[in-house]
């Protein structure tokens, strides 16, 4: 995937964080739910548990000597996913607010703090 040029407004940043529970909301993979377990901010992408999983043929290696095939987890974009609130279990997005003194994520539909 090509850079984004040096005087696009593109920023670094997501909306969801490593070890977060997320739910596909397009594509072949819509509906289902896991773990974030790589965030790729630069590519916008992520890669979630159990989602977007290929079967990969590896060769033998001193590592592993037997070869054989691999199951792997591909990155998704991340506009594709939704962070699960914790009380509906549903596609919720997120705010940040101030409490006690500490900036949290908040979901928006049940105000749970996230973090």
């Amino acid at each position: 995937m090509p850079r984004p040029s040096a005087g696009s407004h593109h920023n670094d940043k997501l909306h969801v964080k490593k070890g977060d529970n997320v739910i596909v909301l397009s594509g072949k993979h819509k509906g289902q739910t896991g773990k974030v377990l790589l965030a790729l901010p630069r590519d916008q992408k992520v890669v979630v548990e159990g989602v977007n999983v290929i079967t990969k043929n590896v060769k033998p290696s001193p590592a592993n000597p037997q070869g054989g095939q691999e199951r792997r987890e591909l990155a998704l974009h991340a506009s594709k996913v939704a962070i699960v609130d914790p009380e509906t279990g549903k596609a919720t997005r997120i705010r940040k607010q101030i409490v006690d003194g500490k900036k949290v994520r908040v979901a928006v539909g049940s105000g749970k703090v996230i973090d």
